[in-house]
């Protein structure tokens, strides 16, 4: 007795009913509407980004985190099979690098290129800044007047000898530093102005910008460069010693006088390769929308990139308007390699 037919109008009806299911499923998963993104910002507080990209536009997004050196070669190994469709990073002259290899495709959004003033993204549209963070100078107010600071150029004064602190020069905040010095003073006198800062370290370069304000709050030394969100943590904490370190440490915003003080972003953009092209475009300019440019300034004390937006902080709206460098920010990054010799030259670590 045979439980089955055999017949080859059977045979043929059973694969195709295998091959149709097949279909359906791949047709589900290519329509599963996903970002993947890789993001070398490290801030729990991106995590509202997130969830609020997801809630806007009903797309998961598939998170990467890792260093921005890291993640950068991770993208160029994969090539053409990367997954990726988004990198996020911070300091512009990375987004440059990343630019310079190929990494990024041109985006074409009235919203980007409306939102996002011109010297804050790449001339092509391939990478755009979403937050601005100033360079300044942190001073012990009982050591130092703050017109005694008023420019980047002040901190070579010989009167500064062994009350600087820094971090090392290699890392990209005090790369871009650098390079906006060559751009504005030429590279003869950015090297003099190097020497000058070199020879004033209160101790060689260690830590990060939050060991720096803190260096000056026990008197190991007078001066620090720091970027600025890093102090209004300090100022948003309610420790004991950090309310103690903000009566004591105040900030200067350099060269109001003339270029205004030097800032960068954190910024990204759509990879070459991205598979998910249009929910790539759709997470920049989720970045973009006001919504997300008040979290940058709430969660990370950054300012937004776009004009008007209002901020709910108080500590970082205690600063009120200073002026700012408007140098294109894409400049920055053509003069890293420069900028690095001349650390090397004049012995800035």
């Amino acid at each position: 007795m045979k439980l089955f037919p055999t017949s080859n109008i059977w045979l043929k009806a059973v694969l195709a009913g295998l091959l149709l299911g097949t279909s359906l499923i791949g047709e589900a998963v290519a329509q599963e509407k996903v970002l993947n993104l890789y993001t070398a910002r490290h801030y729990a507080t991106d995590e509202a980004f997130y969830t609020g990209y997801t809630k806007a536009t009903g797309i998961k997004i598939n998170r990467i985190e890792g260093g921005e050196d890291a993640l950068f070669e991770r993208i160029k190994a994969e090539g053409a099979n990367s997954p990726a469709d988004v990198f996020l990073t911070v300091d512009v002259a990375r987004l440059w690098r990343a630019e310079q290899a190929g990494t990024f495709a041109p985006v074409k959004s009235a919203t980007l290129t409306k939102r996002i003033p011109a010297h804050y993204r790449d001339t092509d549209n391939k990478w755009f800044g979403f937050s601005a963070r100033a360079r300044v100078l942190a001073y012990d107010k009982g050591k130092v007047k703050p017109t005694e600071l008023a420019r980047y150029e002040d901190l070579a004064n010989s009167r500064w000898k062994g009350q600087i602190c820094t971090r090392s020069s290699s890392h990209p905040y005090n790369l871009s530093l650098i390079s906006s010095m060559i751009i504005h003073l030429g590279q003869e006198k950015a090297t003099e102005w190097a020497r000058g800062v070199a020879a004033n370290l209160a101790r060689p370069p260690r830590g990060g910008d939050t060991d720096q304000l803190r260096a000056v709050g026990v008197g190991e030394c007078s001066i620090a460069i720091s970027n600025h969100y890093y102090y209004v943590r300090i100022m948003r904490s309610e420790k004991p010693e950090d309310r103690s370190l903000v009566e004591k440490v105040k900030l200067v915003w350099p060269n109001q006088g003339d270029r205004g003080t030097h800032v960068n972003i954190s910024g990204g953009g759509m990879l070459q390769h991205a598979p998910n092209r249009d929910a790539a475009i759709k997470f920049l300019e989720y970045l973009a929308s006001d919504a997300a440019q008040t979290l940058f300034a709430n969660g990370n004390n950054e300012w937004p990139t776009v004009p008007g937006v209002k901020l709910a902080n108080p500590e970082l709206e205690s600063f009120g308007k200073f002026k700012t460098d408007s140098l294109p920010l894409a400049n920055l990054g053509k003069t890293q390699a420069a900028a690095q010799r001349i650390a090397d030259q004049v012995g800035w670590k």
